[in-house]
Order: C-alpha cells, then structure tokens, then sequence
C-alpha cells in the first residue's frame, strides 16, 4: 500500500501564507520499492546540497541556514519516514517549519528557493490525482479499496469498520422476524441497513474527511441508496460500480472505478467551462495573464483553471503588475506560480488541467467575484 498523505486546500493556503527569505521547496519521486526509497533519500540530500547553495549566494543569514540543513537532515534520517513512500515527495521548509507530503503522483525533481513556496506541481494532486477509494458494501462485507495511479488496487485496513450487517446490529441474520422497534420484515431489515451503513460511514469519516480523495461506492440497492441517505462525505461519487462487489477483486474494482473517474475530472472541467461562457457574458471571465494577474492580487478570483505544465519565468509586483524574465532564479519565481498563490490566499476554487481543458490557449482562465 502507498502511503498517501495528500494535502488540503487549507494546508495549501496554509503555505501560501508564507513569504520570508529562504523558503525552499523540493519535489523528488520516490517510487513504490525499498531500493526506490533508498534511491529517493539519495536525491533529497543532493536537493538538500543545491539549496544551501543557492541560499548561500543569498547571503541569508548563518541561523536561519542551520535551522533549514537541520530539519532537512532529521527527515533524511527518520528511518520509519522512509519505510512509508508513495510516488513522490514535496518538502518545503523554511526555517521555521518544515511540511512534508507523501503524493501519488509521478512528479520530476524540482528544488526551488525563493521568498515563498513553489506550490503549482502540488495543486494537480489535490484538483485530480487519479487516486480514489472503493468502498465495496454488501450486506455480508465491508471493505476499502485504495486506487493509485500505475500500482495494484490493495485492501486498506480501517479501524472500528463493521465487518458484517448482521454482527454490527447484533443479530445472527438481518432476515430474522424478530421486530425492531414494532418494524419486521422488510421493514425491519432496511433500519438494520441504516445502522449497518452508519456505522460503516463513522468508521470512514478520520481517514476521508479533508482528503479531498473520491470516494466511490461498488454496491447493490437498497444498500447502495441507503447508504448514500446517511453518508457524511462529500467526496462520494454520484455513480457506482455496478453488480455485486463480494464477486470483485480489489484489482477488478479499481477497473470499473477509473472511467467514473475520468467521468468526475470531465464534469469539473465541463463546468468551468460553462461557468466560463456565463461569466464572459457579465464581464466576469478572463484569460490574459495581465489581468488574471491583477485580479488576483485584488482577491477577486472566484475559480482559476491553470495549464499545470504552463511555465512562465517573471514576477508579479504588489499592484499585480507582471514582469516577464528569460530565466529561472531566486528571486524570479515563476508568472503563474505567483498568480496561482495569491488566489489560493483569497480562498480563490482551483484546478490544475491540461492545456487542451483550458477555454482559451493561455496559460490559465479565471473567473470573477465582480468585475473589475
């Protein structure tokens, strides 16, 4: 199993927030393996080595240097850190924190230092990461399957999920005729259903809430509507996996659950881009970089859709003002960058796509609180 800690948005805007001297961000793959970790250790002590580099020709002050070498080398140190990997690591610290995220994405190394954190690779992970959970629900088992991109759907262990309806409710079948609360018969086995599948949605709700992560259910009615009349999640997926999950391989689940997928990341950009067509007509939609810019800077961006492979060296002044550089240095921290994480600051919706999603060919395309 990956172990998978994607961030939210909170913790997102959490680094966002953050603009001092010597901000370092790191993305290295790590890989599914022992040797892969080992490997990935490696390259995170060389990404260690090239920003203290880069931080000593910023003549940042000797202090705040140590505490950055430090906290970097205590990560490359936890043993136990290193057991748990998934495909990639983003590292940022500063000085004062260091945060940590374990992603499921296939991310290229990238060491960044500047006043603020480089958080555009981060924003594909949380907008669609090809990552889900099944939740195979029978009236017999309960089980959670976790989906990562390239690597075999597994079985995860929950704690406290029912194992069974009839053992949740403490009967030896839920076909019995004894009543519940003057209900027997159908009747009777539907409340149990409740109970089972409340319980079942307790269970969930540490590992779910703010992950952001889908949540698909594979089931059969009445179980599949009962259970979704008192899910607390609002990652489930308005489909299902069709057919009877006790008969489905965990590997056989995650098959069925990638086109329901595919269909959640097509309905996201297929409503940006209606909401586009609206918004244009009041005034309300923009995709030149200048004025995404500006908009942002303002706090007026209510959703921003973005090229996550778009790179556009420069600065953003603090009016909004764009200047764009040929080069990629410290103080030149990327156009885009910049603009994704003043929106992000504004509580501004996000969604990292490919060029051919966006409704213009630009680099991004936002939408307005107001207009300006």
């Amino acid at each position: 199993m990956l172990h998978v800690d994607i961030p939210s948005i909170a913790a997102i805007r959490e680094l966002a927030d953050i603009q001092s001297p010597g901000c370092v961000s790191i993305y290295v793959p790590t890989g599914t393996t022992r040797d892969d970790a080992a490997q990935a250790r490696i390259e995170l002590k060389n990404a260690r080595d090239e920003a203290v580099a880069i931080l000593k020709d910023t003549e940042l002050e000797r202090g705040r240097l140590g505490l950055i070498t430090d906290a970097l080398d205590d990560l490359i140190d936890d043993e136990n850190f290193w057991s748990y990997q998934a495909r990639s690591l983003a590292v940022f610290v500063d000085g004062d924190h260091l945060t940590s995220f374990r992603l499921p994405n296939e991310l290229s190394s990238r060491v960044d230092v500047s006043d603020r954190f480089l958080l555009k690779p981060l924003l594909r992970t949380v907008t669609f990461a090809q990552t889900a959970f099944v939740l195979a629900l029978s009236q017999n088992a309960a089980r959670l399957v976790e989906i990562v991109p390239d690597t075999a759907a597994e079985t995860i262990t929950v704690p406290d999920l029912p194992t069974d309806a009839a053992s949740h409710v403490g009967k030896s079948s839920i076909k019995d005729r004894a009543p519940v609360r003057r209900l027997q018969g159908s009747e009777g086995q539907k409340v149990r259903l409740r109970q089972y599948a409340r319980g079942v949605d307790q269970a969930l709700r540490p590992l779910l809430t703010g992950s952001g992560i889908p949540l698909i259910l594979a089931s059969t009615q009445p179980l599949d509507g009962i259970y979704r009349s008192v899910n607390s999640y609002s990652g489930l997926a308005p489909q299902s996996i069709e057919g009877n999950p006790d008969e489905l391989s965990d590997q056989q689940l995650a098959e069925a659950a990638r086109p329901i997928l595919d269909e959640i990341y097509a309905g996201q950009v297929q409503a940006f881009n209606d909401r586009f067509a609206t918004f244009t007509s009041q005034g309300r939609a923009i995709t030149d970089l200048s004025d995404i810019a500006r908009a942002a800077t303002a706090g007026a961006v209510d959703v921003i859709a973005f090229d996550i492979d778009a790179v556009v060296n420069g600065t953003v002044d603090e009016q909004g003002a764009i200047t764009v550089e040929d080069t990629d240095t410290a103080d030149n921290y990327g156009v885009v960058d910049e603009i994704i994480r003043r929106a992000v600051r504004a509580d501004a919706g996000v969604l990292a796509v490919r060029a051919a999603d966006l409704p213009a060919q630009t680099p991004a395309a936002a939408l307005l609180r107001y207009t300006l």
